[in-house]
C-alpha cells in the first residue's frame, strides 16, 4: 500500500472514517476507538455528536494528554502520530459546526454541536509541506 507522505496528505485531504488512539488518563493504557475526521481549509477536526449528559473519554484523556495516533485506514494505511488541541472558543467551535452541517452531517442541529459536541483540531507530526 502507498503510504508516502503525498499519499497520506491526500487522504488527510478529505474527511473519512479513522480510528485513534489516545493514552488512558487514569489507566495510561492506549485507547483505541473509530470516529471521523473533517478538513476544513486545511486543518484536520474531530468531533462527535451532541450529548448533553457526558464528555466522552477520548476527549477527557487528549485533555489529560494531548499526544495520539491517527490511524489512517482506507486506501492509505498509515499511523500517524499527532497533537490535539481542545476547541473551546465559541466563534470557532460556531465556525467549524456551521461546515460540518453544512457539508457532511446536515441532519444535525448546529447549535446543539456547539453546546454539547467534543471538538479537536488535531495536528499530524512529520508531515512536510
Amino acid at each position: 500500500m502507498d503510504t508516502t507522505q503525498d499519499a497520506v496528505r491526500s487522504a488527510l485531504g478529505r474527511g473519512h472514517v479513522i480510528d485513534i488512539t489516545t493514552k488512558g488518563r487514569r489507566s495510561g493504557r492506549p485507547r483505541r476507538i473509530e470516529i471521523v475526521f473533517h478538513n476544513i481549509d486545511g486543518h484536520i477536526y474531530i468531533s462527535g455528536t451532541p450529548n448533553p449528559s457526558r464528555t466522552r473519554a477520548w476527549l477527557r484523556n487528549l485533555e489529560a494528554d494531548p499526544h495520539m495516533t491517527l490511524h489512517l485506514k482506507g486506501a492509505v494505511r498509515a499511523d500517524l502520530p499527532a497533537t490535539a488541541r481542545v476547541v473551546t472558543d465559541p466563534a470557532e467551535r460556531k465556525r467549524v459546526f456551521d461546515w460540518i452541517v453544512g457539508n457532511a452531517w446536515r441532519s444535525m442541529n448546529v447549535d446543539a454541536m456547539e453546546r454539547w459536541s467534543p471538538l479537536i483540531e488535531v495536528e499530524p507530526e512529520g508531515l512536510a509541506a
